[in-house]
């Protein structure tokens, strides 16, 4: 998703873990249970609570790549999925002569319960999830303050 911002705003929002629940439908009543400060690197562990269709659940993930201000992926070790691996990319991008950032989310999943699971529910789940992070994005990084300074 593009965004009128620089990726020097952009990237310390979400190299910030407590932001993603800026970003994280109330519907999974996301909760970060990792303290504060969390140092962002690689190998960084991340705890987080969630409900899943009423069902509490404990996620934790591991920062796998940390590439500021470029990009950074998190891997799920233990949690809702078999797998689930998340790269978030920052590209400066123009679009109608107004400089911003572009921000990728690329994600791989196994989901539990096979493909009918996945065809059912946590695919639907999922696009709902990102669906919600794109209107939110727009919220929080929509046009730039342009008052005078």
């Amino acid at each position: 998703m593009w965004v009128p911002r620089s990726r020097d705003e952009v990237f310390p929002f979400f190299a910030d873990a407590y932001n993603l629940q800026e970003l994280t439908p109330p519907f999974l009543d996301f909760q970060l249970a990792t303290p504060r400060p969390i140092d962002m690197r690689d190998g960084a562990l991340i705890d987080y609570r969630i409900k899943l269709r009423g069902i509490p659940l404990k996620w934790r993930t591991q920062i796998t790549r940390w590439d500021p201000p470029f990009a950074f992926e998190d891997t799920q070790l233990s949690g809702p999925y078999r797998t689930w691996e998340h790269t978030h990319t920052f590209e400066p991008a123009e679009r109608d002569g107004v400089m911003g950032t572009l921000c990728g989310d690329r994600v791989t999943y196994r989901p539990p319960f096979g493909r009918l699971a996945n065809w059912l529910v946590v695919e639907r789940d999922v696009k709902r999830i990102f669906a919600y992070r794109q209107t939110r994005m727009g919220e929080l990084f929509g046009a730039p303050d342009r008052r005078a300074a």
